[in-house]
């Protein structure tokens, strides 16, 4: 059987699903009861913004919305859209709106790379109800959407896909594309498969489709680790079809700092500065670096990162280089901690687990007369009454209170972090 794979789209425009019951992911927002499962299905729907990274089905989940309400859509993406851009498609929206008729959907790719001006200019629209925005962004919208306008959008955070959401999206090709669907394709391995894609569907889909075209007049398609890792190797253009690499040279940036490779970390920076990456990315994974990886280890990390920030602003390109250099290659060769990280993602699974526990009495605010009645805050001991500033007193709830979150680890700033702590408190581990 012989398949003319130029007459059709590129097979992750083949398996764009259409409707929510084929979508697949993101179940804490579209699954049955969820947030905006509920908001599509009574076809009501506010200005959003969808924040997560590539290939997780943002624009398919604008697209489904839009299909779903049964409203105009209109795209534009920020990499090639100005302001003149904007207003014209606010103009043909506000057009083609008659009477009380709900208002079209405007969607904007990658609106993290909307100046500020551009972004002014959609805040009447969005305002007055003239289109409801759905932005799509990778980036952190805190820092990237204008306070008026983000005021005026509820965030919703899409995750990286899961390795059961992965399989299921490479069941549907293997059983659903038009160019698949009849050729005997077997996964012997999938290790391969879901390492490369990293959560991506776009790239899962990137990945066999270069393989499958490579293996296409075959009988029999076996797909193993080793094929898919061939095949990569080989073709990485191909495979980094949609720009997917910018996020793998971001990581070994990370990477490189975490594992105090200063050499790797200034070559991989080299790469994204030679790439033309915004110099506002990098120095926001950095400033994550130097609190996640560092941390308590050296508390100057965060300043320094924060400041490299702050100082690229107002230096400018190509100078902000240096600064970003020098900051890559300060975290690299510093100590490393990641007591901070992990005692907030236990202290985060400690409270999914006990639940809201009740703040005990001798800590709580006694604002009322009543509350003074009730003893709250009766006990409590004002630290800076005792010697060294210290009063032994449980301030965690009963049930948890032998729970230690915050485990300094050996090296020198946390290691006079530990001696005070068993100080003060007499059976600290």
């Amino acid at each position: 059987m012989t398949l003319n794979k130029f007459s059709y789209p590129p097979l992750a425009e083949r398996m764009r699903p259409q409707n929510l019951d084929d979508y697949i992911g993101q179940k804490h927002l579209v699954g049955n009861g969820a947030v905006l499962r509920k908001m599509i299905d009574r076809k009501v729907i506010s200005s959003i913004i969808l924040w997560g990274p590539p290939g997780v089905g943002k624009t398919t989940l604008a697209r489904i919305i839009s299909k779903t309400l049964e409203r105009p859509f209109y795209v534009l993406s920020a990499i090639n859209s100005g302001v003149k851009d904007v207003r014209e498609a606010i103009d043909k929206a506000r057009k083609s709106r008659f009477f009380s008729s709900p208002s079209p959907i405007l969607f904007i790719d990658e609106i993290h790379r909307f100046s500020k001006s551009q972004q002014d200019s959609l805040l009447g629209a969005v305002e007055e109800g003239v289109v409801t925005l759905i932005g799509a962004t990778t980036e952190n919208p805190s820092f990237e959407v204008i306070s008026p306008l983000l005021s005026r959008c509820q965030v919703y955070v899409l995750k990286a896909l899961e390795k059961e959401d992965l399989l299921d999206l490479v069941n549907r090709v293997l059983t659903k594309d038009i160019l698949l669907k009849d050729k005997k394709v077997t996964i012997e391995e999938d290790n391969a498969l879901l390492r490369y894609s990293g959560g991506d569907a776009r790239k899962m889909l990137n990945i066999i489709e270069l393989v499958t075209n490579a293996e296409i007049n075959k009988d029999e398609i076996l797909i193993n680790d080793e094929l898919v890792t061939n095949h990569l190797q080989q073709n990485p253009a191909q495979y980094d079809k949609n720009g997917e690499m910018h996020y793998d040279i971001i990581s070994a940036f990370i990477k490189s700092i975490r594992g105090s490779d200063p050499d790797a970390a200034v070559y991989w920076l080299a790469r994204m500065v030679e790439g033309g990456e915004d110099p506002k990315f990098i120095a926001r994974r950095l400033i994550i670096s130097a609190s996640e990886d560092i941390g308590l280890a050296n508390p100057n990390a965060l300043l320094l990162a924060t400041n490299c920030f702050d100082a690229i602003n107002k230096v400018g390109w190509p100078e902000s280089r240096i600064i970003l250099s020098q900051t890559t290659i300060y975290l690299a060769t510093s100590a490393k901690s990641n007591s901070a990280y992990m005692a907030i993602n236990d202290a985060q699974a400690l409270v999914k687990q006990t639940g809201n526990l009740p703040v005990p009495l001798h800590l709580r605010n006694a604002p009322t007369k009543l509350m003074k009645e009730l003893n709250y805050g009766k006990e409590y001991k004002y630290s800076h009454d005792y010697p060294n500033n210290f009063a032994a007193q449980d301030f965690l709830p009963d049930e948890i209170k032998s729970h230690q979150l915050y485990k300094p680890q050996k090296n020198a700033q946390e290691t006079k972090i530990d001696e005070r702590m068993k100080f003060l408190w007499k059976d600290y581990k």
